[in-house]
């Protein structure tokens, strides 16, 4: 395996990893990669790319641990969700979209194509083909010169992941990152980014429950560099609403705004 050394020192992004956490409560193969929880080792892998200022919010916590300023003060969002995308509240999700509209970044995770943001951000259906039967996935970099795929390599390697496959209903994106080989056969578009408002939203296909997908240090590295990316930058302002004119209309002598 290539070594994955850790980026330049950067200013660090706020950033909140959303985790459904229910898998890791009720299956022992998931507990066993992740005793604490997904979140805890995405977390721990955004640390360790110097990342400092990283929480944790979680579906059973009240209004899922995005109330109060906790959306305000993130300057990117970590999306995994799988089996309860239901019980996300509409409110929430609404809020999660808006805070993109604005300037927040949202990288979506593996099932997380199917969450209530995701969907509403992408206005499309988001399907796509499945089959968990631990397929080898090989990611290939189709954008070599993407600050995602900064220290990656020509691919990542995968030894047993759930196989997605195309056709995947999403709209056309951005800028394709990664595409994803299967041994079954298949391929699929693995890593897509998107502009949203003044939001970046980057969807990043690995890291099924039932495999250490995210204590791979290579996935760890893809998601950490689309952190950085997806982080706000200064943009010119989004004004919408009647505005006055600013140079004066043919019959009026009061000049616009000065």
């Amino acid at each position: 395996m290539i070594p994955f050394p850790p980026p330049p020192s950067l200013s660090s992004p706020r950033v909140t990893v959303w985790h459904e956490y229910r898998h890791e409560h009720t299956n022992p193969r998931v507990a066993a990669h992740y005793p604490h929880g997904m979140h805890v080792t995405l977390a721990e892998g955004l640390r360790a790319h110097g990342l400092s200022e990283v929480r944790t919010a979680t579906l059973d916590e009240p209004e899922h641990g995005l109330g109060g300023d906790v959306l305000a003060q993130t300057d990117v969002l970590l999306w995994w969700g799988h089996k309860a995308h239901a019980e996300v509240s509409d409110e929430v999700a609404r809020r999660v979209v808006e805070r993109v509209w604005d300037g927040m970044g949202l990288i979506a995770l593996h099932s997380a194509h199917f969450s209530k943001p995701f969907t509403r951000l992408m206005g499309t259906g988001c399907d796509l083909k499945w089959r968990e039967a631990s397929d080898k996935e090989r990611l290939w970099v189709v954008a070599p010169a993407h600050p995602i795929a900064q220290g990656v390599g020509e691919y990542l390697e995968l030894e047993r992941e759930e196989m997605y496959g195309e056709h995947f209903d999403i709209p056309a994106p951005d800028e394709l990152v990664f595409v994803s080989w299967f041994s079954g056969g298949e391929v699929f578009r693995s890593g897509c980014t998107f502009t949203r408002g003044s939001g970046k939203v980057f969807y990043f296909r690995p890291g099924h429950e039932t495999y250490p997908t995210y204590h791979h240090p290579g996935v760890q590295r893809v998601i950490a560099n689309a952190v950085r990316w997806a982080a706000p930058t200064a943009s010119a302002p989004r004004a919408f609403g009647n505005r006055p004119p600013l140079e004066p209309l043919p019959g009026e002598t009061t000049p616009g705004p000065q």
